[in-house]
């Protein structure tokens, strides 16, 4: 009988095909699904809320393309229970990650003069009132970790892994990046999709990757609002 994390287990894996799809809808849904909320005739507070909830939203979608492929099982996506060993080790990643992020965007910020932050919109989202900050906080520091988890290390860590660890790992970080742009938040992306990534591997669940990425997203609206009071 094999465990989770047994280096013996060679999982079941989501196709090359599966990761394309996955991505090409998640851009679909992501920018086109943007671009069409900032044409709708809603007000501007109502937009920049949504816009928080929306890389989660695109993540799910690309996750949903994906599936539909083959329906498979939920483990082959990394969606299986763990034990709470490997939780709390997220967690605690998560922590530690929140710290080199700051450290990182002050090195971008003051050594390489990067400037104009694109994730500002989320702290414009939550920054309409208590209920705003709440929503906020949640859509980014839950709903886009859930999403975001699911596609880009359910589906693209774990179909690239085929190739290898190294490619699995880089390669799915790399993607992750790029989806966020190239900016000052591409080397925090990278960062993030290198732990949560490495986690998926050793674990091989999702379930790791989602408390580091919520421990890392949770206090983002909270302290940008912070930070332009003060």
């Amino acid at each position: 009988m094999t465990e989770i994390g047994d280096p013996h287990v060679r999982p079941n894996r989501p196709s090359l095909k599966e990761v394309a799809v996955g991505l090409v809808a998640m851009a679909v849904v992501g920018f086109g699904g943007a671009i069409a909320l900032m044409r709708s005739g809603l007000g501007p507070e109502h937009i920049r809320l949504i816009l928080t909830a929306w890389s989660g939203i695109a993540g799910f979608a690309g996750f949903g393309a994906a599936w539909l492929l083959r329906r498979s099982t939920p483990p082959t996506y990394g969606l299986h229970a763990v034990t709470w060993r490997w939780l709390l080790l997220g967690v605690a990643v998560g922590v530690v990650a929140f710290v080199a992020k700051g450290l990182v965007v002050l090195l971008a910020t003051w050594g390489a003069g990067a400037s104009g932050n694109p994730q500002n919109i989320y702290a414009a989202g939550g920054g309409g009132g208590t209920g705003s900050l709440i929503l906020a906080t949640l859509f980014l520091g839950v709903l886009t970790p859930l999403g975001e988890e699911l596609l880009f290390r359910g589906v693209v860590t774990n179909g690239l892994l085929r190739l290898g660890g190294w490619v699995g790992v880089v390669g799915g970080a790399l993607v992750f990046a790029l989806a966020h742009g190239i900016n000052i938040v591409f080397p925090v992306a990278l960062l993030l999709g290198l732990v949560t990534g490495e986690l998926f591997r050793r674990s091989h669940s999702v379930w790791p990757g989602v408390g580091t990425h919520i421990v890392y997203n949770l206090p983002t609206v909270p302290l940008m609002l912070w930070a332009q009071a003060n």
